[in-house]
């Protein structure tokens, strides 16, 4: 993609994503927090009006193919829930990180950047060179509900 301005919602649109609903907290906590030009997303999961879509352990209850569908379901969910906070994801100048968590076997170990990329590649999509960041992936013994995936992102965003 070249340098060229790219309206992240215009995109959104052309890539026939249907943007769900901000996920709602599972506890005592936001789903974003913005310091000066810095928005943190707190960790998504893949959920579709409150439902998990994926559990279990990659590697064993899940493959990569629905790993990465995961993958990129959990960010789509941090992406509505930036999109609520700001009104626009217009807004955003970069994505400065995204943090992959995994749950998977030590089997599935060396799968784990292609599951990640099910995120990566959305945030690439949808707001172009813009959405190349630097990414965390660690492998975890489990996450809340059982799920496989979970996803953390940091947004510049306009003054």
């Amino acid at each position: 993609m070249n340098a060229e301005i790219v309206s992240a919602e215009k995109r959104i649109v052309e890539l026939g994503i249907d943007m769900p609903p901000a996920p709602q907290p599972l506890g005592a906590y936001t789903e974003t927090v913005q310091s000066g030009r810095l928005v943190y997303v707190t960790g998504t999961l893949p959920v579709v009006a409150g439902k998990l879509q994926y559990t279990g352990t990659l590697g064993k209850e899940i493959d990569l193919i629905d790993g990465r569908k995961a993958a990129r379901l959990a960010a789509l969910n941090s992406l509505a829930a930036v999109r609520e906070h700001l009104g626009s994801l217009d807004r955003i100048v970069r994505v400065l990180k995204t943090e992959v968590y995994l749950a998977t076997t030590d089997e599935f170990v060396a799968m784990q950047p292609r599951i990640a990329d099910g995120a990566s590649q959305l945030l690439l999509d949808v707001f172009g060179d813009k959405g190349l960041s630097v990414r965390k992936i660690m492998g975890v013994a489990s996450m809340p509900l059982h799920a496989p995936v979970m996803v953390e992102l940091l947004f510049e965003v306009d003054g």
